[in-house]
């Protein structure tokens, strides 16, 4: 019985790591490309 419970943790905690990492994953370029159109479109610092 230990055994079915780790394997449903470690599954779980797997999930969980890899929706982070394809969070990581999109927001940041997104992030990139949104702070670099505001600088060609309205002059904002790119540091705000």
């Amino acid at each position: 019985m230990p055994g079915i419970v780790t394997y449903i943790l470690v599954g779980l905690m797997g999930i969980m790591g890899g929706l982070t990492s394809l969070y990581l994953l999109v927001s940041i370029p997104v992030l990139l490309v949104w702070k670099i159109y505001r600088k060609i479109r309205y002059g904002y610092s790119l540091y705000y």
